[in-house]
Parts: C-alpha cells; sequence; structure tokens
C-alpha cells in the first residue's frame, strides 16, 4: 500500500488538525476501527444509542470532522455512524477505491454489516453525497431515506470554470504557499465566508496530500430506477463545482422519489447563517420521512 500523503510532517499534522476539530465539535465520540474488503475503516460513532441509526459521509479531499459540522442538529437525535472514507485524509486505510463501480457501496455495506445494521438514513456532502448515490444505485435497499447535501455525482461545473476558480490558484499555490492564492480558492468554495480553521485544514491538505482527483460516477435516470427511498437534494446557487441550478434540475430529472429539493443562496461551502437554515430543514424532512 502506497501513501496519500507528501511526508510524514503533513500526515502529523493533519492528523492534529482531525483531533482538534473532533474536540471543537464537544461531543462525545465513541471511536471505532473496522475491518472491510477495502481496508482498515475509522468510525466516529455519536448521539443516544436507541437512536436511529444516521451515516453520514465525509466530503472530499478533506478531514470527516470538517463535514460532519455541517449536520449539527442531526448529532444529538439519531445515532450517528460517521466513517472517514478510505483513501481520504484521516485515520482510514489510505488504499483508494474506485468511484465509478460498486466498490464504495461495497465498503458501506461492510460497515452496516460490522454495526448489524440492516438500512439507515444516509447524509453526505460533495464527494460523500455521491458515494451515497452509488450505494442508492448497486444496494439500495439498504437506504431508508437521504440528505444530499451539494452532491458529486448529479452535475459537475465546466472544465474552463474549475480551472479558472480553482486549478490555476491552486497550482499557484502549490508552487509559492501564497496565503493569497489559497484565499482565492477558499472565497470561490464558500462566497468569501470560510472559517479560518477550514481554510487553514484545506492549505493543509493542497501541500500535504495527493489529491484525489476522481470525481464520483455521474448517475443517470437507469442507474437509480430500483432506488425508491425518500430524498432530499441540497443545491448551492454559488457552487463552484455542482451549480446549484443545474443539480436540483437534473435531480428532479432522474430521482424517482424527489420529495424535497432546495436551492440555498451559498457556496460549496455555507456561511453560519444558510447552514443553520438547512439544517432546520434537513430536520424536519428526517421527521416526516425517516420511517
Amino acid at each position: 500500500m502506497g501513501t496519500i500523503y507528501k511526508t510524514e510532517e503533513g500526515k502529523s499534522r493533519l492528523a492534529e488538525y482531525y483531533e482538534t476539530y473532533t474536540k471543537s465539535l464537544k461531543i462525545p465520540f465513541e471511536r471505532d476501527f473496522v475491518e472491510t474488503t477495502f481496508g482498515r475503516t475509522h468510525v466516529l460513532v455519536t448521539g443516544p444509542k436507541d437512536g436511529k441509526p444516521l451515516f453520514i459521509l465525509q466530503g472530499g479531499n478533506c478531514i470527516n470532522p470538517m463535514t460532519l459540522s455541517w449536520f449539527s442538529s442531526l448529532l444529538d437525535t439519531y445515532r450517528v455512524y460517521s466513517p472517514d472514507t478510505i483513501g481520504h485524509p484521516g485515520l482510514s486505510s489510505e488504499n483508494r477505491t474506485s468511484a465509478k463501480d460498486e466498490s464504495f457501496a461495497l465498503w458501506i455495506s461492510d460497515l452496516m454489516d460490522y454495526y448489524q445494521i440492516e438500512s439507515a438514513a444516509f447524509a453526505g456532502p460533495s464527494h460523500g453525497g455521491g458515494i451515497i448515490l452509488l450505494l442508492a444505485a448497486h444496494i439500495p435497499e439498504r437506504i431508508a431515506c437521504s440528505l444530499l447535501f451539494a452532491p458529486a455525482g448529479i452535475v459537475l461545473n465546466s472544465k474552463r470554470e474549475m480551472i479558472k476558480r480553482i486549478l490555476i490558484p491552486l497550482l499557484l499555490y502549490k508552487w509559492n504557499g501564497s496565503a493569497k492564492h489559497l484565499k482565492k480558492i477558499t472565497d470561490a468554495m464558500s462566497l468569501n465566508s470560510m472559517k479560518p480553521l477550514d481554510a487553514a485544514i484545506i492549505g493543509e491538505i493542497f501541500r500535504s496530500v495527493k489529491l484525489e482527483k476522481e470525481m464520483p460516477k455521474i448517475a443517470n435516470k437507469a442507474d437509480l430506477e430500483n432506488y425508491a427511498a425518500p430524498t432530499m437534494v441540497i443545491g448551492c446557487k454559488e457552487d463552484v463545482f455542482f451549480p446549484g441550478e443545474k443539480l436540483t434540475q437534473r435531480a428532479s430529472e432522474i430521482f424517482p422519489h424527489l420529495p424535497v429539493c432546495n436551492l440555498y443562496n451559498c457556496g460549496h461551502f455555507s456561511n453560519s447563517e444558510t447552514l443553520a437554515e438547512i439544517n432546520s430543514d434537513m430536520k424536519a424532512f428526517l421527521e416526516n420521512y425517516y420511517r
């Protein structure tokens, strides 16, 4: 097995950020290491033991507790299982796994088998949402309902736009480490509202990690023909990766059962006010549809 990290020092710094962020959530976590077919997986577990199970999957090229914080309203109601995605920054195996086939669906199925959970609610932003779509395509019976927060796997912004707003500043940042170029990226991702800690972690990931370049497969109607679980799709109008209007439009075309499809005025990373609104809507969705 290779490593996704460029240096041991960078890996160590990201491990420190992981612990700092986890503590900042001020929530008691249990921590498990689960052996799966695709590698050892670290899982943060919280919420009441008798709560309904909810799997929350992290965003790509990120750390788990950062994107877990986007679902704060759900963490004290449900029994939450939040795995570090294999092949991404975190404490799981560094094995890279294809997001174009059933591999990630089988990985989630292994985790559910370990916890003896037949079906559960799922929530995931970005790459995590794309993994939920892979599970919906390959093993749909394991999803009771799902929350897809600015998910990969439905639409993708134009290459020209992402090159201009993300790739060029990223190459310049990797070359000279300039805070100005990092800010261009984080501003594009968040509409100028990214928290300093989040920006520092993203800068460290850009410096220290061999980034995962493969996006989850774009789903089509045929992929989801056997998926019948209630789904909420959250689009962000100014999302530099998955433009919200295109996302919600296509979601309404490919999902067989989409009771909620909302568009919010934010970037890929939401500001605190919009995030509070989204949390309220996600909580209401689960109360209405998680049977």
